[in-house]
């Protein structure tokens, strides 16, 4: 067979395989991709060239630049269905979402083949699988211990079994006619709800079921289901006390973490990621509908980062990015998310946050990366970032709407000079 038939044998395959297949150098920069790859591609690429695999996935996987610059040996598979989600037609907004599985093969010193494969559905079955299985496993396996409490329309403890005294440490004696969230409750990351929260919901639903980590008396968290239950006495039917039954279950601490840390953070920089940002926005926006809580949003993004990269180098460039995730995250609230959106913009979603309060950390976050300091090779390094937050009543309770209004304050900040804060109308600083 000539290499002349050989050639065209295997461009038939490229552009008949139907999976998108791209050949790139280390750089990302493509040098050849088959129909089905450009279909994925243009989508993302916007107005922008689709001519280098990282730029185009820069807004939906900025880490698949660094697996690629992180991988030492010669030839080998990078990754292996790296999962990719990417919002399509509105940005980070609730448009269509769509999941790409990404493999990407180093061939040689500076050549990668890279697969990319659409699993939405596949994806989405997963999830209602998982949905399935918690349930299921919820009803009939590992429960540790039940314990039942009556509480007031207030939130006051009434009554508790043995068993609330086992499982948390707690007597019953010493705690009746306490309230409940004094009890029980602390303030955890994560999108779990106060017990006052919970109860307003199942006084207007006639439950409600929350499961995490929950605390003992000596300090020790466990894993808990705590299920409130409105109850009425007799024939009355107005709304006198509540059930509340706490479930410990068991959870594999570690494989547990593992697949949550995969699942929701940020290859590069440790900061949530892109998709998790978007669930806790979906949650902390049912929350606003369903007990009327304040909610904050603040994008932010590095000022002149492209400079960095181009004078300094991308390795730099990632350690910038990891510097500004372990100064921010340190200035967070309890319940407060820290996300990389892409390239150098973050955003921080702040539940329970009027816009005075966010107003005073984003200008705490904006103060402390003005204060970063870097050594490089070619001295030091320091840097800004432009801030523009918003609040979903502004917003009118539409997430589509918080996230425009905050995009185009970060936008009012950058025209106003860079490193300052933009909110309602005008300038926070």
């Amino acid at each position: 067979m000539s290499a002349e038939s050989s050639e065209e044998q295997l461009l038939e395959f490229l552009y008949a395989c139907p999976v998108g297949l791209i050949e790139c150098d280390l750089a990302g920069d493509i040098a050849l991709m088959n129909p089905f790859a450009m279909q994925h591609l243009l989508p993302l690429a916007g107005t922008r060239d689709v001519g280098n695999l990282f730029a185009t996935f820069e807004q939906h996987a900025p880490e698949l630049r660094s697996i690629a610059a992180s991988f030492a040996p010669a030839t080998g598979r990078m990754c292996d269905g790296h999962r990719i989600f990417v919002d399509l037609g509105t940005g980070r907004s609730s448009g269509a979402r769509k999941v790409l599985a990404c493999t990407m093969v180093k061939l040689g010193p500076d050549r990668l083949m890279a697969t990319l494969t659409d699993i939405t559905d596949q994806v989405a079955q997963e999830q209602r699988l998982r949905q399935a299985d918690t349930w299921f496993a919820t009803l009939l396996d590992g429960v540790i211990d039940f314990a039942e409490l009556t509480v007031t329309a207030n939130g006051e403890i009434e009554d508790a079994n043995a068993s609330f005294t086992r499982q948390t440490g707690y007597y019953a004696a010493a705690v009746i006619g306490r309230k409940l969230a004094d009890i029980l409750d602390a303030e955890m990351p994560g999108g779990d709800l106060r017990l006052e929260e919970q109860l307003t919901i199942a006084a207007r639903e006639g439950w409600h079921l929350q499961e995490g980590w929950q605390q003992r008396s000596n300090g020790e968290r466990y894993w808990c289901q705590r299920l409130v239950v409105v109850r009425t006495d007799g024939l009355d039917t107005n709304l006198s006390r509540f059930s509340v039954v706490l479930r410990e279950v068991p959870r594999r601490a570690e494989a547990v973490e593992d697949i949550r840390r995969v699942l929701t953070k940020d290859h590069l920089t440790g900061a949530s990621n892109r998709r998790y940002f978007s669930q806790a926005m979906e949650r902390e926006h049912t929350h606003w509908r369903n007990i009327c809580q304040s909610l904050a949003l603040i994008v932010l993004d590095l000022d002149h980062f492209k400079r960095i990269n181009d004078r300094h180098g991308h390795p730099i460039g990632d350690a910038v990015l990891r510097r500004v995730t372990e100064v921010c995250t340190q200035l967070l609230p309890p319940r407060g998310v820290f996300a990389r959106l892409g390239g150098e913009e973050f955003g921080v979603l702040l539940p329970r946050y009027d816009q005075g309060q966010a107003t005073k950390l984003a200008e705490a976050l904006r103060v402390a990366i003005a204060a970063i300091e870097m050594e490089t090779p070619l001295g030091m390094l320091r840097l800004t970032a432009s801030f523009g937050l918003a609040t979903l009543d502004e917003a009118d309770g539409s997430i589509d709407g918080l996230i425009a209004l905050a995009d185009e304050r970060l936008y009012a900040a950058k025209d106003g000079g860079r490193n300052r804060v933009y909110r309602s109308q005008g300038l926070a600083v």
